[in-house]
């Protein structure tokens, strides 16, 4: 079990969009496996690569006991139907506001080993998988929040007791595929 720590808001790695997986190798299992024990730890519902340091697209995902990953995702919206409900973030502890995101997703992309996946999710996947995909975008949900909320968001971000913690020290793996996130 390989627990990795968590990149809160203020991090830039987690405003800088992801570079696209091209290797697919025994170092992104590894990547996924840490992604997925950090996660269930945590506990969430989903954790990205860069909410780890790692500027990848790359997220895992535990909704409904299904637990999985997807590397490279591109999303369809079958439908303009939107749903509105309360929304956090690994990334923002302990914090939780509503959010409103599309009802019904398809996203496309691929596993560990290269080969093609499609997860199609209403509901909770649906934000789950919406949500991690932002993360891969450099978005964080509060940027997706009404003006009022947001500014509600903020000030309990600065009220935090996290916000005001330094960033963990990490070191920068010399394998060239994480060596440019960290």
């Amino acid at each position: 079990m390989a627990l990795r720590p968590i990149r809160l808001l203020g991090d830039p790695v987690l405003r800088t969009r992801a570079e696209v997986v091209t290797t697919f190798d025994k170092e992104l299992r590894t990547l996924v496996k840490d992604l997925t024990d950090t996660m269930l730890d945590a506990p969430g519902v989903g954790l990205a690569a860069p909410q780890l340091g790692v500027s990848l697209r790359v997220f895992t995902y535990d909704v409904d006991d299904v637990l999985g990953h997807l590397i490279n995702p591109v999303l369809h919206f079958p439908s303009d139907e939107e749903q509105d409900g309360p929304e956090g973030c690994l990334s923002l502890p302990d914090l939780t506001f509503d959010c409103v995101r599309k009802e019904h997703v398809v996203a496309h992309g691929q596993n560990v080993y290269g080969d093609p996946v499609t997860i199609e999710g209403r509901d909770l996947m649906a934000r789950c998988v919406q949500h991690e995909t932002d993360h891969l975008d450099g978005v964080l949900f509060i940027d997706r929040l009404d003006a009022e909320t947001k500014r509600a968001a903020l000030d309990a971000v600065r009220e935090a007791e996290w916000a005001n913690q330094p960033a963990p020290v990490v070191k920068a793996s010399p394998h060239p595929l994480f060596g440019r996130a960290l």
